[in-house]
């Protein structure tokens, strides 16, 4: 049986409104995030993602009430993060609404409290984010790739993607998953916003690196964009924002192209 591809509508949240950048710079409105998750919930979404996008950065827990509010209105799986740096952070998450709990500062910083998720709430609950970006300085330890002859790596970001770590994307996907984490939300930095395409070659290196499941982030612009990644990765599931915030194309829309170009999912 072919497992189907998952849709996934994402809301970046910033002082209470969902906005939309270009590579997590340039951010403007894009709306209410509790009127844009239940639209996405009503055309066919198959998870809702919402990351408060400054919590990290300003040092304060995610936005509660309104996770509890987009909560109320929608029936499907439901994703959040920005600003987990403690057990008890997830629990107000989860409390208030949410299926699982995004993490990537909180992680990075201290790479047990993945592990310590897991086993107080179960793997399927954890989702580590993972922003990466391509780095020309090379260095040893590092997956190298090579392209229009430039060598480069992925480097991980944190703060919103404000601090590199100097550490290897493939390499932290991998420790991830050994310390617990269920799903991998993978957003590339240098396509984010840019709407001309998700980034294939970091995507299909870290789903070739891990055994779980990954959703790719970061440059959709177009259904074919989605068609592209689901055929040039074994990528589980696709996440975009932009192109459903501003009217281009409805999920339901999207699922119904998908599903002519031959990509498995449920509509």
């Amino acid at each position: 049986m072919t497992l189907t591809k998952r849709i996934i509508s994402c809301l970046d949240v910033k002082n209470g409104r969902v906005v939309k950048g270009l590579r997590f710079e340039s951010i403007k409105d894009a709306g209410d995030p509790v009127e844009l998750a239940e639209k996405y919930s009503n055309e066919g979404a198959d998870e809702l993602v919402f990351l408060d996008i400054t919590a990290s950065n300003e040092q304060r827990e995610t936005l509660k009430d309104l996770v509890r509010r987009v909560a109320s209105v929608i029936d499907i799986p439901f994703t959040v993060g920005g600003g987990v740096k403690s057990l008890d952070d997830a629990r107000n998450i989860l409390l208030n609404g949410a299926d699982k709990v995004g993490i990537n500062t909180g992680a990075i910083k201290n790479p047990k409290l993945i592990t310590e998720l897991m086993e107080l709430f179960g793997r399927q609950c954890v989702v580590i984010a993972i922003d990466a970006k391509r780095n020309y300085n090379v260095k040893d330890d590092v997956a190298v790739f090579s392209e229009n002859e430039q060598n480069f790596w992925f480097e991980v970001f944190i703060y919103g993607g404000k601090e590199g770590t100097g550490i290897d994307a493939i390499q932290w996907a991998k420790n991830a998953e050994k310390l617990g984490s269920g799903e991998i939300l993978l957003t590339s930095i240098d396509k984010d916003g840019t709407k001309n395409g998700y980034d294939i070659l970091l995507t299909k290196s870290i789903v070739d690196s891990v055994s779980i499941p990954v959703i790719a982030s970061g440059g959709c612009g177009k259904p074919d964009d989605m068609v592209d990644i689901f055929k040039k990765s074994n990528v589980d599931a696709a996440l975009a924002a932009s192109i459903f915030h501003y009217e281009t194309h409805g999920v339901k829309g999207v699922k119904e192209y998908l599903k002519e170009k031959t990509i498995p999912v449920r509509l």
